[in-house]
């Protein structure tokens, strides 16, 4: 491990590989690079310090990249055990950030690396699941002086801090960056469907074709999921607790049944539900040989991994990102220990997905210096205005061009007079 007061990393001789992961990711994030010139020009975060909890990929490394151009200084911890990538991290090192990750932290690591972004002040959070934005408030309440805002990028991170608030608890505005249409409708729905499945191929290359794939929720991560199992060849099944999203699934001609039932005839297992033991020991004991299960959620609480091992005769690690259990004869295979599949055993999002949820975040960041001490503590969302300049980005940078409205479709829009 490579440590300084500005770091701690796992080996500062992969920055160079990393610096050519970051070129990989920038090559494909033209709406983020597109921000950062401007903010390179207008200076937006100058004096601000920023503090992150983020999975520390090289999509994060561009976002970080771009606070920095505009004049921030950053201190950037994992959000996750697994799901930093190691080269990243020291590339970010070598060009002075504060950086506090590795891949496979151990729990008091992860908390200690999160401290240390405490440490630094920070004016701005930006977190991912809401452990930076709970651990201010539980453990450090005197940093919160310093604090002008947050901003969330997650379905699950969203939730706890929406309980907070309503408890009286959060004590400081916080923008749901998750709830951006550019967020939900493309990084949940094309991110989520892509990256789960590539984690899952890439810990235990089995074929999808052919098998039972079970989604466990089909909000907008569940949907993707589906979609890209079904593209694959997959017999797809959905759980749900949400009657609509039920009907949703049904419409769009997946079965749908109760856990209970699925256990039995699933073949692959994933978890997209953001809440905990949606699979657990009743479940695992009615699985067929050979099931394999995967998590697609923030957190590791939606498999019931202890129970699992409780339960289980034998159990042993394959290979990295996949482990064998034995239960009741019968073999169970566990990805990425119940974590984050498509971080922990893959890449993340692919960057053209990023671009515009990080485009999202340094938008909120931006809008949160513009209002400083004009939002009461809760819960916000972007005006909608941004979160279409972050579509008209993104079109940009693929080479789309739409049409614009014209001064009679305006004005008849915003009239009511006219009709049959």
């Amino acid at each position: 491990m490579d440590v300084s007061s500005h770091y701690c990393v796992r080996d500062l001789s992969l920055a160079d590989r990393g610096k050519k992961s970051l070129a990989l990711a920038e090559q494909r994030m033209g709406a983020l690079l597109a921000l950062r010139k401007r903010f390179a020009h207008e200076k937006p975060f100058k004096g601000v310090r920023i503090g992150m909890a983020l999975h520390v990929t090289k999509e994060t490394g561009v976002l970080v990249r771009t606070l920095v151009a505009g004049g921030a200084e950053v201190a950037l911890a994992s959000c996750n055990p697994l799901s930093t990538q190691d080269d990243v991290a020291s590339a970010l090192a070598r060009e002075h950030c504060r950086v506090y990750a590795y891949k496979g932290e151990t729990k008091e690591d992860y908390y200690h690396f999160l401290d240390q972004v405490i440490l630094f002040e920070p004016h701005i959070t930006v977190d991912d699941g809401g452990d930076l934005v709970t651990r201010i408030h539980l453990k450090n309440p005197q940093r919160l002086t310093h604090i002008i805002g947050g901003c969330e990028e997650t379905t699950t991170g969203v939730t706890r801090l929406r309980v907070m608030h309503e408890q009286g608890a959060l004590h400081y505005p916080v923008i749901a960056v998750n709830d951006n249409k550019t967020k939900h409708l493309l990084d949940n729905y094309y991110g989520t469907g892509q990256s789960s499945i590539d984690g899952i191929l890439r810990a235990s290359n089995i074929l999808i074709a052919g098998k039972t794939f079970v989604v466990v929720g089909y909000g907008d991560c569940g949907k993707g999921v589906a979609l890209r199992a079904k593209g694959m060849g997959a017999r797809v099944v959905v759980c749900e607790v949400n009657p609509f999203h039920a009907l949703q699934a049904a419409l769009d001609g997946f079965n749908v049944m109760p856990m209970h039932d699925a256990a039995t005839i699933g073949d692959v297992f994933l978890t997209v539900t953001g809440n905990k033991d949606v699979i657990s020991n009743e479940h695992f004991k009615k699985m067929k040989d050979g099931a394999l299960l995967a998590n697609g959620g923030h957190f590791d609480v939606e498999i019931a991994v202890e129970g699992l091992r409780k339960i289980a005769s034998k159990h042993e690690v394959i290979r990295d990102g996949l482990e064998r259990y034995i239960v009741k004869g019968k073999t169970l295979y566990l990805c990425a220990e119940g974590r984050l599949v498509n971080l922990a055993c893959a890449e993340g999002h692919p960057s053209e997905v990023m671009s515009t949820s990080f485009c999202g975040q340094a938008l909120a960041v931006e809008y949160l210096i513009k209002h400083a001490g004009k939002l009461p503590a809760g819960i916000y969302t972007l005006p909608s205005e941004i979160d279409d300049t972050i579509a008209r980005l993104q079109l940009a940078a693929m080479g789309i061009r739409i049409d614009a409205k014209t001064k009679e479709q305006i004005r008849y829009q915003c009239g009511w007079k006219e009709g049959t």
